[in-house]
């Protein structure tokens, strides 16, 4: 798979209709990825997919599936989710175990390995393991539920995880999950991030097209502007 250049646009399928799936996957085939929650009503208090769910959305969905693993346990069950076919798997460094050995095993069958930080964890320990990632999830909103509100004082840390990053010469990606809307992405772009989780942003837009492409450009420029 080739890889589309940043900034990327990844609606969050928790905010499609489930009814009609199969239509509101192709409603974002402009986009870069498809992002996909996954949660157990245990890590987080909801529970949305599980892999049967995952597998039917892989084999309909127009562009390549980014999964975040909001579960408890993800060194036993992320794998599966990469078997699937997805082409990216982001677990919570909260849930992990191991989280280097889980990261070079999705890489093993396929994946691109990404870990999850709730808005309360520190960055600091990723700091000498960014080669074991292809991709750094730093939560704007409490992991469980869409619709709420971006938590700006998540910045300073992904300010931080990125200019590390950079200073150490790592290319892995910075994403950002929760509250990503016109008037919030420019702040996350600003702050490192190149990889953008956007829900009610999209789904709820009237043109969904304008909307991948409004944000990519936001994003774009604040980017620059940095």
């Amino acid at each position: 798979m080739s890889l589309p250049a940043a900034p990327r646009i990844n609606p969050s399928v928790l905010a499609a209709d489930f009814v009609n799936m199969q239509a509101d996957l192709a409603r974002i085939a402009a986009a870069d990825f498809a992002h996909v929650d996954v949660m157990d009503n245990h890590f987080v208090p909801n529970l949305t997919f599980g892999p049967q769910m995952v597998e039917r959305i892989q084999a309909t969905s127009p562009i390549p599936l980014d999964v975040h693993l909001m579960i408890t346990d993800p060194d036993r069950w992320a794998p599966e989710y990469a078997e699937l076919g997805a082409a990216s798997v982001t677990f919570h460094l909260e849930a992990a175990d191991d989280p280097v050995a889980l990261a070079r095993r999705l890489r093993s069958i396929g994946a691109r390995a990404g870990v999850a930080l709730k808005p309360g964890t520190d960055g600091e320990s990723l700091y000498e393991l960014f080669d074991e990632f292809d991709q750094i999830l730093v939560m704007t909103v409490e992991p469980g539920f869409g619709g709420q509100g971006f938590m700006a004082e998540t910045m300073p840390k992904l300010r931080a995880l990125a200019d590390e990053a950079r200073r150490r010469g790592s290319d892995v990606w910075f994403q950002v999950d929760g509250g990503i809307a016109d008037d919030t992405i420019a702040q996350a772009a600003a702050a490192g991030a190149d990889t953008f989780v956007a829900g009610s942003a999209v789904y709820g837009a009237t043109d969904i097209e304008a909307a991948i492409a409004g944000l990519r450009e936001r994003a774009r420029a604040a980017s620059l502007e940095s």
